[in-house]
């Protein structure tokens, strides 16, 4: 994990998606709604709910949208069948690519990634051919701007938290902690610090770099991938 960093991803990703801002909302209503459905709408007892919710800010959606997502799942009678699936597979380049995804139908979801994967350049694997290439792992992001504390002393923080380790950015301080850490250390920073990013996410065991051509693709097949209804998150093991 030492020397990976995902700030500069999210921050490309977030810059790209501005365009897109009302499918993002709508994703992001549905897995708010899935979350409040499934576990209640008490963000305080529902972690789901909570990520879900943690999610929808930082990519700055308005508290009606969320509220009204949440309000929607403790009153409907909507029966819709969500899974959540993930597909596997191989990039340009050979870089390997998780996909997840929140479905109600699955041969149309598998169909669709096929296709994004079979025309930019890639081709989409069994299940278990590359999740062993990534570590589910939690991320929270301090911005540094006006923060008067030290690398070292973050690290400190960080560690006392429950943490496993921090990157240092310009902009940036990067923690990552065990999945089933992330809340305890999430919640203990944030008394202290504005978290700029806190989430659960799959972070490669290596990563390859690629000629522009093949970053060119690649980031088509990815553009691709997250234009689907259906997905939620696009991972890859390509150098950032």
């Amino acid at each position: 994990m030492a020397g990976h960093s995902k700030w500069k991803n999210i921050q490309g990703r977030k810059n790209a998606q501005d365009a897109k801002r009302g499918k993002i909302f709508q994703k992001l209503s549905r897995e708010i709604f899935i979350a409040a459905k499934n576990g209640g709408d008490e963000v305080a007892t529902n972690p789901a709910l909570r990520l879900a919710v943690d999610k929808a800010r930082a990519a700055n959606m308005p508290n009606d949208n969320v509220e009204r997502a949440i309000k929607k799942a403790t009153s409907s009678t909507d029966g819709a069948n969500y899974a959540e699936v993930t597909y596997e597979g191989y990039g340009p380049g050979g870089v390997a690519v998780l996909v997840e995804t929140l479905t109600d139908n699955r041969n149309r979801t598998a169909t669709n990634i096929r296709v994004a994967f079979n025309k930019n350049g890639g081709s989409l694997g069994e299940t278990g051919s590359v999740n062993y290439l990534f570590d589910r792992k939690g991320y929270i992001a301090i911005e540094r701007t006006d923060l008067a504390i030290s690398e070292e002393e973050m690290f400190e923080k960080a560690l006392e938290a429950g943490a496993e380790d921090l990157i240092t950015e310009a902009e940036v301080f990067e923690i990552y902690t065990a999945p089933e850490d992330f809340t305890s250390v999430r919640d203990l920073l944030e008394q202290e610090f504005s978290l700029a990013q806190a989430e659960l996410t799959m972070v490669p065991q290596t990563t390859i770099a690629l000629a522009a051509d093949l970053q060119q693709q690649l980031e088509q097949l990815v553009e691709k991938l997250e234009d689907d209804d259906d997905v939620t998150e696009v991972y890859t093991s390509v150098e950032e």
